[in-house]
């Protein structure tokens, strides 16, 4: 790879719309930033290119296979399903993902949801816009039930960082903790418990879902869990669209079979096409952006220079395998 490689970035615009730097990356190698960057571009925009920087462009195997320069992709999220892997690993290419930049944020904006499905802030503000407590004969008005956490359980599945930023809130608000993910820890913090993935739907009365999409776990959400959880019991996802089964979740909305969700996370975004979730009852959509607080882009920028810097030396870091 030459001193000074050729670097792509096919779709910059989601990390940085203009309030932050590109100037460390400039430093490394010529610069090229594509805000967006449709399927049909990308070979061409990447031909010349030793590194590549993307976020949600795709890289499949045989635009990875035609690019011949390519050296290292760099992956501008945590989740990398959007790079063919295996198809870089055989090219000889290195990729490499932002594990931990954003885990504060997310658990920040998952409380969000868990509150307003809750206290249903911004609808009593409509209301109120509405004249409706204007009109009230009451001193208070409310027109959706209020739920007190504390004393009731949180349902965690998936406990890494942002499961355990999440667990620690809802700790904070007197809720018991169970635990659900692919790895038993050996030690859990005071008021956490381990269960089983039925045992935490069906005993937790909010479930919040910050584990990785895999090909064992798509869809994983679907009638048959939902069926097993309280009547009054609220889903929040943070973490991945598909781990849903979206027709199976509207379904359970509309029956009463769950009290409420929340979702930042949606199985094709933007959903250009329309969702089945848009629009169901009791349930709140937020357009992907739990991730995107300024301090934690500002983290992932650096962590992806830090990445870039640390394959140029030899010595990579945060690289993926197949």
């Amino acid at each position: 790879m030459p001193d000074k490689p050729n670097i792509t970035i096919l779709d910059g615009f989601t990390l940085n719309p203009g309030d932050l730097s590109w100037d460390a990356l400039k430093a490394i190698g010529p610069l090229d930033v594509h805000d967006r960057t449709p399927p049909e571009l990308v070979r061409e925009r990447s031909l010349e290119s030793e590194v590549v920087f993307t976020n949600k462009a795709l890289l499949p195997g045989d635009v990875i296979r035609a690019l011949p320069k390519l050296r290292y992709i760099g992956v501008l999220a945590t989740g990398y399903n959007v790079v063919d892997v295996q198809a870089a690993v055989q090219q000889g290419v290195t990729v490499t993902n932002i594990p931990d930049y954003g885990s504060q944020s997310v658990a920040q904006h998952t409380w969000a949801l868990i509150l307003e499905l809750t206290n249903h802030v911004g609808s009593h503000d409509q209301a109120v816009r509405e004249g409706r407590w204007q009109s009230s004969k009451d001193f208070c008005f409310w027109d959706s039930p209020l739920t007190e956490l504390d004393g009731r359980k949180l349902g965690i599945i998936g406990f890494g960082s942002i499961g355990r930023a999440v667990a620690k809130v809802g700790v904070a608000m007197g809720m018991e903790v169970l635990v659900h993910s692919r790895t038993r820890p050996d030690v859990l913090p005071d008021q956490h418990r381990w269960c089983t993935l039925e045992e935490t739907c069906r005993e937790a009365d909010v479930v919040s879902l910050h584990c990785p999409l895999t090909s064992s776990n798509k869809e994983f959400i679907n009638a048959d869990l939902l069926r097993q959880m309280k009547k009054s019991a609220l889903l929040v996802n943070t973490s991945r669209g598909p781990l849903i089964q979206e027709t199976d979740l509207a379904e359970a909305l509309r029956s009463g079979e769950i009290a409420g969700a929340a979702v930042d996370v949606l199985s094709k975004e933007a959903p250009t096409g329309g969702n089945i979730l848009i629009g169901a009852p009791n349930l709140i959509v937020t357009p992907h952006i739990a991730w995107a607080t300024h301090a934690a882009r500002s983290r992932l920028m650096k962590t992806a220079v830090s990445n870039l810097q640390g394959f140029l030396r030899g010595n990579p870091v945060n690289v993926v395998q197949p």
